[in-house]
């Protein structure tokens, strides 16, 4: 039997193939390799997705400036882990944050999630990040920032940064929504504190 994949290209919602087993999902995976191609895993579900545009590269590029120019204001020594690609056998689970932060040394994953979402459907991401154990996840979505906070019964919805407390998540939503890059690093140097 042969399975085909449809086009990818122009995607506007994920492909969802259900019923894999986790052996099935690393075999897949290897088949799908390709440039253009994202993979996520959750309870047998592979979710099969377009690699972001324009867009979505352009505010995940502004979102990580700002933070990484936070934790330098903060003097937080920090690793960009960027897509590290999480995943958990035993969770069922695989998934690539949009972009990742370990918040000091010697983590063993990383604090901080971030996802730009600008297609909709597909698994359920704070599931997956759960199952990762990742302590905060943020979703950017419609110009619109939603923050949420690993407790021992799941993520609850936040309104200010467990992780980065002196964060000004007002000022950082201000400045990811301007439209000039430069202006937007300028504004937030200045008032970021």
């Amino acid at each position: 039997m042969i399975a085909t994949v449809p086009a990818i290209d122009g995607l506007s919602t994920p492909i969802l193939v259900s019923e894999m087993t986790w052996r099935e999902f690393k075999a897949t995976e290897q088949l799908l390799d390709r440039p253009g191609v994202r993979l996520s895993f959750l309870d047998g579900v592979l979710e099969i997705s377009q690699m972001p545009g324009r867009q979505h590269e352009t505010i995940k590029g502004r979102i990580g400036a700002l933070v990484e120019l936070h934790l330098e204001t903060i003097g937080l020594d920090f690793v960009p882990t960027e897509s590290l690609t999480l995943e958990s056998e035993t969770g069922s689970v695989k998934r690539e944050a949009d972009k990742s932060y370990e918040l000091g040394t010697n983590r063993e994953r990383p604090d901080l999630a971030i996802e730009v979402v600008v297609t909709s459907g597909g698994i359920d991401k704070l599931t997956a990040y759960q199952r990762l154990q990742i302590s905060e996840v943020w979703f950017w979505e419609k110009g619109k920032l939603s923050l949420y906070a690993l407790g021992d019964t799941g993520y609850t919805k936040i309104d200010q940064s467990q992780v980065l407390p002196r964060l000004d998540i007002q000022l950082l939503v201000r400045c990811i929504d301007l439209p000039n890059h430069l202006q937007a690093i300028k504004e937030f140097r200045q008032f970021d504190r």
